[in-house]
């Protein structure tokens, strides 16, 4: 359960950037950078989500850390809205909404981030990590037979030789690494336009999804670098569990 301070500021956040939305219902992410890996991972899930179900009944808005180049480059990478992110320049709606903070020693972002990659107060990442290179039989698969994998123009192939290694029709080895290798890549390029400040890296996020009266059906907050869902193998599948048409 949020608290009531929790509440009014979710209720004020949505009136402050007008995320009223005209569906059924409305998803608000909170996202951390706009240059953090979950950032992008979920981004690029929830636009696919938006291609594969024109009709859903469902807005989805989102909130990272960022300025307006940073936000442009993004949304041209992941192919999310331009029109339903909004940037802000520092973590306070964060700390209103009581999201994670991640591991802070003292050192600077910089060594915090490092830490929870290795584990540390980030219990699930490293687990994360390994699925990225050994597969999920239970999560759908990324790449198919026609998608190009191009890596700055240096290393390319197509998304079928996962299907001449590995067969199709789940999430094979190696290809969620491939996935998020390249999803680095485009971050570490654009480095100073993602990543506005690095105090600021291990800054965690949340969702709230809400019916047409405003209730909050769903929640998550939380607490682990790639952990930006109760539910990895399939991330946005709460979507369809909770909203009903």
């Amino acid at each position: 359960m949020l608290s009531t301070k929790q509440k009014n500021n979710l209720n004020k956040l949505i009136k402050d950037f007008n995320f009223s939305g005209s569906k059924k219902y409305k998803l608000i992410v909170l996202l951390g950078l706009l240059g953090d890996f979950d950032s992008f991972e979920y981004a690029i899930n929830l636009k696919n989500f938006i291609k594969n179900n024109p009709n859903n009944d469902i807005d989805i808005f989102a909130i990272a850390i960022g300025n307006k180049i940073g936000k442009d480059k993004f949304c041209k990478f992941t192919g999310f809205p331009s029109k339903n992110l909004e940037v802000v320049h520092d973590n306070k709606i964060h700390q209103d909404l009581m999201a994670s903070k991640g591991i802070d020693i003292g050192l600077g972002g910089w060594i915090n981030m490092l830490i929870m990659l290795s584990g540390i107060n980030s219990l699930k990442t490293i687990k994360e990590v390994i699925r990225g290179y050994t597969g999920d039989k239970n999560s759908k698969q990324l790449f198919y037979d026609e998608d190009q994998i191009n890596f700055l123009n240096l290393i390319k192939f197509p998304g079928i030789y996962f299907k001449y290694t590995c067969g199709d029709g789940y999430l094979r080895p190696f290809e969620l690494a491939t996935y998020r290798l390249n999803n680095m890549l485009e971050i570490l390029k654009h480095w100073n336009d993602y990543i506005l400040d690095n105090n600021y890296l291990p800054q965690r996020g949340a969702s709230f999804l809400l019916d047409d009266n405003d209730q909050i059906i769903y929640k998550y907050f939380s607490n682990d670098v790639l952990g930006y869902s109760s539910k990895m193998a399939d991330p946005i599948a709460f979507l369809t569990e909770k909203c009903k048409q």
